[in-house]
């Protein structure tokens, strides 16, 4: 028998979670996106929603600049206002000082800055995950081209089931350290996984590459917006991201932290007015964030960042937003993980809001379980608008689970799924 003690405190949980879940769905309604009737959306790795009061201040910026004058003094006042209120709200959620931050306009322009920044000498070894994404493979290879460097890959899908924390962790950067030679100047990894949802032990890792002298950059794509994050004490030497996935910002803006400590050893990829002192003779660099910048960028956009970034404080604090991310990726998790034709990529529970599932073709009799997982998601979109993922490697469907993400959302993608067997 359930005693009244234990009975009252599963009606009091059971009251906070539905106040919860009534909280969110007033929060969400700023989300013209996401106010779509019968619309799921799990596509926050690929890109954010806009809340609606960022949305209307790209439009009033533009209308701004054209009655100020364009290229006005008072129009290039207004930018360059918006340019510092930006940098410091960006720092400010990274725990860093505005001076070590770049803007860009996406995670790939970072990463490209962190990779071509350095001075690469024939023979010298750069090292990657057998998990980046394509573009920083391209990049890497292009490099390779130019400058006679050799790539290295560590077998990073091996630990796919590791953890962040722990000794799992310690299974992660051994192997990462395995694969370190006397000639390697860099390592490149993603702080998550795009493609499995994976946490590396980004600290720990940083640590045992500084020891031998190798720089870390690290494609953050989908850990900013999602991890709580001081990139201070992480000690990342490179941190690119874009702002448009787990910000909800718009498209076209991202931004690159570089640690101070090797701001003096690397030099400008892309060079212009932006980054220059303006004194003579040139070129002098300013010996900030800006030394990494080119030109104009589209003002326009940054109020609208700083509105979203506002937007998610008032939803609690980025641990509290981590924290529900993960209860509603495990719950999605174990749902998926209870269908017989669906096969879960990493056997643990979600450290982050990337869900990657396999559909067991052997298991399943509908016809559209048999086509391919691009093809699925094409399906899930057309047929029941839910916005999910298909990933080339490993051949999946990713689901991105976001704090804005309700229990409604995924008991409706579950039952979906469910249907496909």
């Amino acid at each position: 028998m359930i005693s009244s003690a234990a009975l009252s405190n599963s009606l009091n949980s059971d009251t906070l979670e539905r106040d919860r879940e009534r909280d969110l769905f007033t929060h969400r309604s700023h989300f013209p996106a996401l106010e779509v009737k019968n619309r799921t959306y799990f596509n926050y790795g690929g890109q954010g929603v806009l809340c609606g009061a960022a949305l209307e201040s790209i439009t009033r910026n533009f209308h701004h600049i054209e009655e100020l004058g364009c290229f006005s003094n008072a129009a290039g006042d207004w930018m360059m206002s918006e340019y510092d209120a930006t940098k410091t709200a960006i720092a400010q959620e990274l725990q860093v000082s505005p001076k070590t931050i770049t803007l860009t306009e996406n995670t790939t322009v970072g990463c490209n800055i962190a990779l071509w920044a350095v001075d690469w000498q024939k023979g010298d070894r750069l090292l990657l995950s057998d998990c980046e994404h394509h573009g920083i493979i391209a990049s890497a290879v292009q490099i390779q081209k130019r400058f006679g460097i050799e790539i290295d890959y560590f077998p990073l899908s091996n630990t796919r089931n590791a953890s962040a924390e722990g000794k799992d962790s310690d299974e992660v950067v051994d192997l990462l350290v395995q694969h370190l030679q006397p000639q390697t100047r860099m390592v490149m990894i993603s702080h998550i996984c795009w493609n499995t949802g994976q946490v590396l032990p980004l600290q720990a890792i940083a640590k045992a590459c500084h020891a031998q002298n190798v720089l870390v950059a690290v494609d953050a794509a989908q850990s900013v917006g999602v991890l709580p994050l001081n990139l201070a004490e992480m000690e990342a030497d490179f941190y690119a991201f874009t702002n448009h996935k787990w910000w909800c910002a718009p498209l076209g803006l991202g931004a690159l932290y570089i640690r101070p400590e090797i701001f003096d050893q690397i030099e400008p990829v892309f060079v212009g007015w932006r980054g220059l002192t303006g004194k003579l003779p040139i070129p002098q660099w300013k010996q900030d964030g800006a030394k990494f910048e080119v030109a104009s960028s589209t003002y326009t956009l940054y109020e609208a960042l700083r509105i979203a970034l506002s937007h998610a404080n008032s939803w609690g604090t980025q641990q509290q937003r981590y924290e529900r991310i993960c209860e509603l990726s495990k719950i999605l998790w174990q749902q998926l993980n209870n269908l017989p034709h669906i096969n879960c990529v990493r056997q643990l529970p979600p450290e982050s809001g990337l869900i990657s599932f396999q559909i067991n073709r052997e298991l399943t009799k509908s016809a559209i379980a048999q086509k391919s997982h691009a093809l699925i998601a094409r399906h899930l979109e057309s047929e029941y608008q839910i916005f999910i993922r298909a990933l080339p490697e490993p051949d999946c469907l990713r689901a991105s689970v976001h704090y804005l993400t309700s229990i409604a959302d995924i008991e409706r993608l579950v039952e979906i799924i469910s249907t496909l067997a």
